[in-house]
Order: C-alpha cells, then sequence, then structure tokens
C-alpha cells in the first residue's frame, strides 16, 4: 500500500486539516466524550499511561476501578503486530469492559501504522504514537523518541491514520519537549493540524531520565499554543502531585505511570494501595492470565508501602503462581470473588504477622 500524502510544509494543506479537525471534534467516540464531560465538570481527566509489559489487560481492568479515565495498552511496534500472529497474541488482549482504551504504536512510517490501526480499529477506542520512548534499540530503528526530530513524519502518520481510518478513531500523539522549547511548538502545532486530538507532553528532554525534575514550563508552553487537549505527564505520584501539576500547566489531563504501578488507586486519593485493590488484581491475574514474572512485579510494586524489606525478599524469593498465592493466604485472610468482604476492605488484612521469621 503505498500512501501519497502532501508535505504538511503546504498552508493549504494544513487548513485543510484544521478543517477536518473541526470534523473530527464532532465525531464523539468514548475519550472525546470523557474529555468533554471532565471539561464541563471542570475536573481533571486521569490517565493510565503505557509501560512496557505492565499495562496489560488485568492491570487495566485494576486501575478502572479507581476513578482512571483513559487506559493504554504497553506500547507495541506497529510492523511486527501488523506481520507477527504471535506478536498479535502476546501483546494485545482485550474485553468487552475494557474502555476507554488506547492502544500506543511505535513505527516509522505512516503505512505500517495504518495497517495496525485498521487491525486494532475494531477493538480499541484509540491509537497513541509513541514519540518519546528513550530506549536505545528503538531509538536505533527511528521509533519512539527517534522521532522527536521528524516532526513532518509524525504529522504524516497522524494525517494517514486520519485519511484512512476516517473521524471515528481517536489519535493521540505522546512527545517529550525540546531543548529549544520553539521545536516542541512547532512539532506539536504540527501534528495538530494533522488531526491528532490530544497531545500528551512528558516534560523532560530525551536523555533526561527520572532523577531529573520535569520541565512543567515546557508542558504549558504546548497547552498554550494549541487547542486541542494536553495532557501532562511526569512525576505525579499522589493526588497533590495532580493538583500541582493542572495547577502549573493548566492541562487538560494528567498521565501517570510509575505512580500507578506502585499505587493503582492514586487517582481515587489513596496514599498507598488499598488491600482491595490486591484483592482485585488476584481475581484479574487468575481471571484473564497473566505471566509470572509481570504478576509478582506487580504485587511487589503495590505492597512496597506495606511490607518490611525482609518480608518484600521473601515474597520475592516466592518462584511459581503457586508459591506466591500460598505466600498471600499464609499471611493475610485473602478473600476470592463470592466470598463476604471481596474487594471492600481498605486496611491489610494481616493474619499473625509477628510469626513469620526472616533471614
Amino acid at each position: 500500500m503505498e500512501l501519497k500524502i502532501p508535505s504538511l510544509k503546504n498552508q493549504f494543506y494544513i487548513r485543510l486539516h484544521k478543517q477536518l479537525h473541526n470534523f473530527v471534534a464532532m465525531t464523539e467516540n468514548r475519550i472525546r466524550q470523557v474529555f468533554r464531560e471532565r471539561k464541563e465538570q471542570g475536573k481533571t481527566v486521569t490517565v493510565a499511561g503505557p509501560m512496557v509489559r505492565y499495562s496489560k489487560l488485568p492491570f487495566r481492568a485494576l486501575v478502572r476501578h479507581f476513578d482512571c479515565d483513559v487506559v493504554y495498552s504497553p506500547m507495541m511496534l506497529a510492523r511486527e503486530f501488523c506481520r507477527n500472529q504471535t506478536a498479535r497474541l502476546c501483546d494485545f488482549t482485550t474485553n468487552k469492559d475494557d474502555f476507554p482504551l488506547i492502544v500506543q504504536l511505535g513505527g516509522n512510517n505512516a503505512e505500517d501504522m495504518v495497517k495496525a490501526v485498521k487491525m486494532l480499529q475494531p477493538y480499541v477506542d484509540g491509537v497513541g504514537i509513541n514519540c518519546g520512548c528513550p530506549i536505545k534499540e528503538q531509538i536505533r530503528e527511528g521509533v519512539g523518541a527517534a522521532l522527536m526530530t521528524a516532526p513532518d513524519l509524525v504529522a504524516e502518520m497522524v494525517a494517514a491514520i486520519r485519511k484512512e481510518c476516517g473521524a471515528e478513531i481517536y489519535v493521540e500523539v505522546k512527545m517529550r519537549i525540546h531543548k529549544d522549547l520553539n521545536d516542541t511548538v512547532h512539532f506539536a502545532k504540527l501534528v495538530e493540524a494533522a488531526g491528532a486530538d490530544s497531545i500528551s507532553v512528558h516534560g523532560r528532554l530525551v536523555p533526561q531520565r527520572s532523577r531529573t525534575a520535569p520541565n512543567y514550563d515546557g508542558i504549558k508552553i504546548v497547552k498554550d499554543s494549541v487547542d486541542v487537549p494536553v495532557i501532562a505527564n511526569g512525576d505525579a505520584f499522589t493526588t497533590t502531585n495532580i493538583e500541582e501539576i493542572v495547577e502549573l500547566t493548566g492541562c487538560d489531563g494528567v498521565m501517570a505511570a510509575r505512580g500507578i504501578l506502585s499505587n493503582p488507586a492514586m487517582f481515587a486519593g489513596y496514599t498507598k494501595t488499598p488491600w482491595r485493590a490486591v484483592e482485585l488484581f488476584w481475581d484479574y491475574v487468575t481471571a484473564y492470565g497473566l505471566p509470572y514474572a509481570l504478576t509478582i512485579h506487580h504485587f511487589s510494586e503495590m505492597l512496597e508501602a506495606e511490607l518490611t524489606r525482609y518480608e518484600k525478599k521473601d515474597l520475592n524469593n516466592c518462584k511459581n503462581m503457586v508459591e506466591l498465592i500460598n505466600w498471600f493466604d499464609d499471611r493475610f485472610d485473602l478473600k476470592r470473588p463470592g466470598d463476604e468482604d471481596f474487594a471492600i476492605r481498605d486496611e491489610y488484612p494481616w493474619k499473625n504477622r509477628t510469626s513469620f521469621v526472616y533471614n
């Protein structure tokens, strides 16, 4: 399939796609509805960002219980998704309750993106283009943060998806900021003109990691430069953080990743993972399936604030799902679906915590 997309440097093309954006705004899918409703309510849209390996169906189902408005899948490589059935089966699972859902795609050309979106479109509310992943292997392939220096290509992808897949699909672009914020504004304006519904901005440069504080002023500049909703990303760990980020940026939504990995109930105002979330996650893991290595990592993160260093080490010594369930049953009053009090308690129901001896 050869896509002939005019250059976005052509001013007529830009005006045309601004008109297209106005048409898209009138086509309300579930994500557009969320943004509209939250704006009418004077509330911030809460977003569970894409996490490699960890934003799978059981975790997405969990965070939806705790005031999370929009949830992402892990990033999937568009080309591999199109040509490899094993990749499709491993990377993407969903069900009728998994909405609103954005699948994040990594790619370096419009053709692969359009093919992947057409395959996904019946099952998702939106797709996101990853322009922020700093993993070196992805950058070498021209994917992720490599696209931060290719705004015309990203705009071409957005325009191609919009042209080939219609106004029904929600299209988001996730980007970082540039050292020269004029480049960031240029990038954001191009993808907006191409038909993007929203832009998520991670307030760090490509080489910067989490130890560097996000540049919220940079995110605010993007917000002030475009008309589509802007989602702020970076260091959202509590509801207080979220309020501060909104105050500093004026953004329409806030995206969290590490914050909800350690506390899936963060958006609901919990300062640490409540016990009800633990029981719910056990239910989703056993109902939907999740590899053991991912399961234990989730529980290790979720129980970080509850366990001592020795208890956490003992938890991580479990070698399979049976040992892990037994570890929980030995220490907690772990309810199953159908049991009285299942998934309604917040405090951890320790049985006899002092009876365990750890080396």
